[in-house]
Protein backbone atom coordinates (compact mmCIF):
# COMPACT_ATOMS: atom_id res chain seq x y z
CA UNK A 1 0.00 0.00 0.00
CA UNK A 2 2.52 2.56 -0.99
CA UNK A 3 0.31 4.76 -2.40
CA UNK A 4 -1.57 4.89 1.06
CA UNK A 5 1.40 6.17 3.59
CA UNK A 6 -0.58 8.80 4.90
CA UNK A 7 -2.65 6.15 6.38
CA UNK A 8 0.83 4.49 8.14
CA UNK A 9 1.37 4.67 11.63
CA UNK A 10 4.83 4.24 13.31
CA UNK A 11 4.37 3.00 16.21
CA UNK A 12 7.75 2.31 17.69
CA UNK A 13 7.70 6.28 18.16
CA UNK A 14 5.17 6.57 20.39
CA UNK A 15 4.91 6.68 23.50
CA UNK A 16 2.42 4.62 25.96
CA UNK A 17 -0.60 6.34 25.83
CA UNK A 18 -3.57 7.61 23.99
CA UNK A 19 -3.07 9.34 20.83
CA UNK A 20 -5.50 10.66 18.24
CA UNK A 21 -5.19 10.96 13.97
CA UNK A 22 -7.27 12.26 11.73
CA UNK A 23 -8.42 11.42 8.09
CA UNK A 24 -10.84 13.11 5.56
CA UNK A 25 -11.90 10.48 3.21
CA UNK A 26 -13.13 11.49 -0.17
CA UNK A 27 -13.55 9.63 -3.76
CA UNK A 28 -9.12 8.96 -4.55
CA UNK A 29 -9.22 7.53 -1.75
CA UNK A 30 -12.17 4.25 -2.94
CA UNK A 31 -10.57 4.95 -6.30
CA UNK A 32 -7.29 3.10 -4.91
CA UNK A 33 -9.27 0.04 -3.92
CA UNK A 34 -11.58 0.13 -7.45
CA UNK A 35 -14.48 0.46 -5.88
CA UNK A 36 -17.30 2.28 -7.91
CA UNK A 37 -20.18 2.60 -5.78
CA UNK A 38 -19.34 5.55 -4.16
CA UNK A 39 -19.78 8.42 -6.33
CA UNK A 40 -17.90 10.96 -4.26
CA UNK A 41 -17.19 11.24 -0.58
CA UNK A 42 -16.95 13.19 2.11
CA UNK A 43 -15.53 11.16 5.67
CA UNK A 44 -13.94 12.61 8.38
CA UNK A 45 -12.32 9.43 10.56
CA UNK A 46 -11.24 10.01 13.73
CA UNK A 47 -8.83 7.34 14.62
CA UNK A 48 -7.79 7.14 19.09
CA UNK A 49 -4.78 4.80 19.63
CA UNK A 50 -4.11 3.89 23.08
CA UNK A 51 -0.76 2.36 23.56
CA UNK A 52 0.22 -0.32 25.77
CA UNK A 53 3.20 -1.88 26.45
CA UNK A 54 2.15 -5.00 24.72
CA UNK A 55 -0.62 -4.19 22.21
CA UNK A 56 -2.83 -1.17 21.39
CA UNK A 57 -6.71 -0.87 21.02
CA UNK A 58 -7.83 1.36 18.55
CA UNK A 59 -10.79 3.09 18.15
CA UNK A 60 -12.30 4.24 14.45
CA UNK A 61 -15.01 6.63 14.32
CA UNK A 62 -16.05 7.88 10.93
CA UNK A 63 -18.80 10.36 10.22
CA UNK A 64 -19.73 12.00 7.06
CA UNK A 65 -21.78 11.17 4.21
CA UNK A 66 -21.27 9.00 0.51
CA UNK A 67 -22.97 9.55 -2.91
CA UNK A 68 -24.79 6.79 -4.41
CA UNK A 69 -27.75 5.75 -6.00
CA UNK A 70 -31.07 4.95 -4.60
CA UNK A 71 -32.25 1.45 -4.79
CA UNK A 72 -35.98 2.80 -5.53
CA UNK A 73 -35.34 5.78 -8.07
CA UNK A 74 -32.05 5.59 -9.16
CA UNK A 75 -31.21 8.92 -8.29
CA UNK A 76 -28.00 9.60 -6.90
CA UNK A 77 -28.10 11.15 -3.20
CA UNK A 78 -25.63 11.65 -0.54
CA UNK A 79 -25.63 8.96 2.41
CA UNK A 80 -25.02 9.86 5.99
CA UNK A 81 -22.81 7.28 7.34
CA UNK A 82 -22.28 7.08 11.02
CA UNK A 83 -20.00 4.08 12.47
CA UNK A 84 -18.02 3.61 15.73
CA UNK A 85 -15.30 0.15 15.40
CA UNK A 86 -12.79 -1.13 17.95
CA UNK A 87 -9.92 -3.04 16.71
CA UNK A 88 -7.04 -4.59 19.44
CA UNK A 89 -3.75 -5.05 17.55
CA UNK A 90 -1.56 -7.37 19.16
CA UNK A 91 2.14 -8.87 18.47
CA UNK A 92 2.39 -12.82 17.53
CA UNK A 93 4.83 -14.94 15.40
CA UNK A 94 2.99 -14.32 12.13
CA UNK A 95 0.50 -11.39 10.57
CA UNK A 96 -3.31 -12.53 11.01
CA UNK A 97 -6.45 -11.33 10.56
CA UNK A 98 -8.85 -13.46 10.28
CA UNK A 99 -10.55 -11.97 13.75
CA UNK A 100 -12.79 -8.38 12.48
CA UNK A 101 -11.83 -7.10 16.84
CA UNK A 102 -8.72 -8.86 16.70
CA UNK A 103 -5.47 -8.08 14.88
CA UNK A 104 -1.72 -9.72 15.05
CA UNK A 105 1.35 -8.19 13.57
CA UNK A 106 4.67 -9.67 13.91
CA UNK A 107 6.97 -8.59 16.65
CA UNK A 108 9.08 -7.85 13.48
CA UNK A 109 6.40 -4.52 12.12
CA UNK A 110 7.21 -0.95 13.09
CA UNK A 111 4.35 0.14 11.74
CA UNK A 112 1.23 -0.32 10.22
CA UNK A 113 -1.29 0.90 7.99
CA UNK A 114 -4.94 1.22 8.23
CA UNK A 115 -6.42 1.98 4.93
CA UNK A 116 -8.10 -1.30 4.65
CA UNK A 117 -9.57 -1.20 8.03
CA UNK A 118 -10.88 2.51 7.32
CA UNK A 119 -12.23 1.09 3.55
CA UNK A 120 -13.92 -1.72 5.40
CA UNK A 121 -15.46 0.42 8.36
CA UNK A 122 -16.94 3.28 5.95
CA UNK A 123 -18.42 0.45 3.20
CA UNK A 124 -19.78 -1.68 6.02
CA UNK A 125 -21.13 1.49 7.44
CA UNK A 126 -23.32 2.08 4.54
CA UNK A 127 -26.91 0.71 4.77
CA UNK A 128 -27.77 -2.59 2.59
CA UNK A 129 -31.03 -0.33 1.01
CA UNK A 130 -30.08 3.01 0.65
CA UNK A 131 -33.44 4.68 -0.47
CA UNK A 132 -33.01 8.72 -1.45
CA UNK A 133 -34.62 10.49 1.73
CA UNK A 134 -37.11 12.51 -0.70
CA UNK A 135 -38.96 9.02 -1.31
CA UNK A 136 -39.67 8.73 1.80
CA UNK A 137 -41.04 12.31 2.37
CA UNK A 138 -42.43 12.51 -0.64
CA UNK A 139 -40.85 15.38 -1.73
CA UNK A 140 -38.49 13.48 -4.31
CA UNK A 141 -40.09 14.33 -8.23
CA UNK A 142 -38.45 11.78 -10.73
CA UNK A 143 -39.38 10.06 -13.58
CA UNK A 144 -39.18 6.26 -12.10
CA UNK A 145 -41.42 7.79 -9.20
CA UNK A 146 -44.17 9.10 -11.84
CA UNK A 147 -44.31 5.79 -13.23
CA UNK A 148 -44.52 3.40 -10.07
CA UNK A 149 -47.60 5.51 -9.24
CA UNK A 150 -48.79 5.09 -12.47
CA UNK A 151 -48.48 1.28 -11.96
CA UNK A 152 -49.93 1.39 -8.51
CA UNK A 153 -52.86 3.40 -10.00
CA UNK A 154 -53.69 0.87 -12.51
CA UNK A 155 -53.19 -2.05 -9.99
CA UNK A 156 -55.30 0.13 -7.39
CA UNK A 157 -58.58 0.44 -10.84
CA UNK A 158 -57.98 -3.58 -12.16
CA UNK A 159 -58.65 -4.71 -8.27
CA UNK A 160 -61.84 -2.13 -8.29
CA UNK A 161 -63.10 -3.57 -11.69
CA UNK A 162 -62.47 -7.07 -10.47
CA UNK A 163 -64.07 -6.49 -7.68
CA UNK A 164 -66.83 -4.86 -9.71
CA UNK A 165 -66.76 -7.72 -11.76
CA UNK A 166 -67.20 -9.87 -8.74
CA UNK A 167 -70.71 -8.31 -7.81
CA UNK A 168 -72.21 -9.01 -11.09
CA UNK A 169 -71.43 -12.49 -11.34
CA UNK A 170 -74.32 -14.39 -12.32
CA UNK A 171 -75.89 -16.78 -8.93
CA UNK A 172 -75.75 -20.35 -10.62
CA UNK A 173 -71.72 -19.82 -10.86
CA UNK A 174 -71.70 -18.76 -6.76
CA UNK A 175 -73.91 -22.04 -6.08
CA UNK A 176 -70.42 -23.86 -8.14
CA UNK A 177 -68.16 -22.20 -6.25
CA UNK A 178 -70.16 -22.99 -2.96
CA UNK A 179 -70.04 -26.66 -3.82
CA UNK A 180 -66.36 -26.81 -4.33
CA UNK A 181 -65.69 -25.10 -0.84
CA UNK A 182 -67.88 -27.86 0.88
CA UNK A 183 -65.99 -30.44 -1.31
CA UNK A 184 -63.07 -29.20 0.49
CA UNK A 185 -63.93 -29.31 3.38
CA UNK A 186 -65.28 -32.59 3.62
CA UNK A 187 -61.83 -33.81 2.52
CA UNK A 188 -59.88 -32.23 4.81
CA UNK A 189 -57.95 -29.76 2.24
CA UNK A 190 -59.80 -26.47 3.48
Amino acid sequence: MKDLKEFDISFVGLKCGMHQFEYEIDKKFFDFFNYDEFYNSNVKVVLSLLKKTTMFELNFDCNGWVEVDCDVTGEKFQQPISSNTNLIVKFGDEYNDENDELLIIPYSEFKLNLAQNIYEYIVLAVPIKRIHPGVSDGTLESEVLKKLEEFENNVEEEIQQEENTNEEIDPRWSKLKNILIEKNKSNGTS
